[in-house]
């Protein structure tokens, strides 16, 4: 039983902010690679950032110099600090977690999806 819950998104302006967060709870051995990805209607999916449990990431180009992900291994968290949004940014954006819950097995585990919309 592990859950991934998100929180914050919404609605944004051209060049505002917005910081969406995730949680990553239950039988949990070991969280490694948590990431953003987003999906912009009519396209499909795409990974916009990635952290490692160290702390390496990995951003989509389009994001890189905009967009932070951070995380707490502590408390199973990661937040994404979108800045200088633009109106290609809009879509809904999912949080996954690359868990263990034992020593031998991982798994991908999706949180619910929340919408962002950068209005034009």
């Amino acid at each position: 039983q592990v859950h991934v819950v998100q929180s914050g998104g919404g609605l944004g302006q051209p060049g505002g902010s917005l910081r969406p967060s995730c949680v990553a709870s239950g039988d949990i051995f070991k969280v490694n690679d948590m990431s953003w990805y987003r999906r912009e209607t009519g396209k499909q999916r795409e990974l916009v950032a990635t952290i490692t449990r160290s702390g390496s990431t990995i951003y989509e180009d389009s994001v890189k110099e905009r967009f932070t992900i951070s995380r707490d291994n502590a408390k199973n968290t990661v937040d994404l600090q979108m800045m200088r949004l633009k109106p290609e940014d809009t879509g809904v954006y999912y949080c996954k977690a690359d868990v263990q819950t034992g020593p031998n097995h991982e798994y991908e585990y999706w949180g619910q999806g929340t919408q962002v919309t950068v209005f034009t």
